[in-house]
Parts: C-alpha cells; structure tokens; sequence
C-alpha cells in the first residue's frame, strides 16, 4: 500500500485533548461511536470534512483521549459544533471531565509531497528485494 500524506497543505485540524471521568473510557469510546456513526452526526454531512475524524486513547492513560479530523473551513466546524452542542447534547459528552469538549484549530502548514512518499516507498521496496507470496506468512 503507498504511503499517502495525513492531510493537505491549507487545511485545518481539529485537535480535542480531554480526559473522562476515572474507568469510564470504554463506555465513552460506546457512547461516541454510537453518536459519530449514527444517523444523527451532521458532521459527516459537511462538504468542509476533508478527512473523517480519529479518535485516539492514550496508551499511557486510558482515561486521556484526542479527537483529531481535516476540515476545509473551521467556521463551518464551529458551526456544526455549537448546533451539537446546543441541540443534539450527544450522551458522550456527559463523561468527559469539567464537560469542557472544545478543540484547538490548527492549519497545516507542511506536508511531504507525494512524489517523495512514492520515491521513498520504491526505495524501500529496491532494498528489501523480491519477495514471494510465503513471505507474507511470517
């Protein structure tokens, strides 16, 4: 599989670095999933989503998580933000400690350019050399 940039040039991330109440880790990631995936986020309506958001726990605390995604316009983010926030109410939102679930806007400024990801994954394909289908087995 080639290596593709995370995200474009001009582009914002969302960052969201919050904690949820001690040992209710696997009954938010539940409660997120059930709203992010559902009929109900108008998030993934948006043509200014880029990329779909990730959601990452902290391997050191169970307790910390990120929420991470690529918008287009951060304006229509905020938007959308504060209709869920002031209409939707996802349960989710009810474990995250303080219940402060705003994120940091970020603009990418750098990415690697594909043609050096692509020149770097041939490189290491020459390295390594030819393999054959048992290799895969390892």
């Amino acid at each position: 599989m080639a290596l593709v940039p995370l995200a474009t040039k001009s582009n914002y991330f969302h960052v969201y670095d919050f904690r949820v109440e001690p040992g209710r880790g696997d009954e938010f990631v539940e409660l997120f999933n059930k709203f992010d995936y559902g009929d109900n986020s108008p998030f993934h309506r948006s043509r200014a989503q880029v990329k779909d958001g990730v959601l990452c726990r902290d391997a050191a605390d169970p307790d910390h998580f990120y929420l991470i995604g690529e918008w287009a316009d951060i304006e229509e983010h905020r938007r959308i933000r504060e209709i869920v926030a002031r209409e939707i109410k996802p349960e989710f939102v009810q474990f995250i400690e303080g219940g402060h679930f705003m994120p940091t806007y970020a603009q990418i400024v750098s990415m690697t350019p594909q043609e050096v990801l692509d020149k770097s994954q041939q490189q290491y394909w020459m390295a390594i050399g030819p393999f054959t289908p048992s290799d895969l087995k390892h």
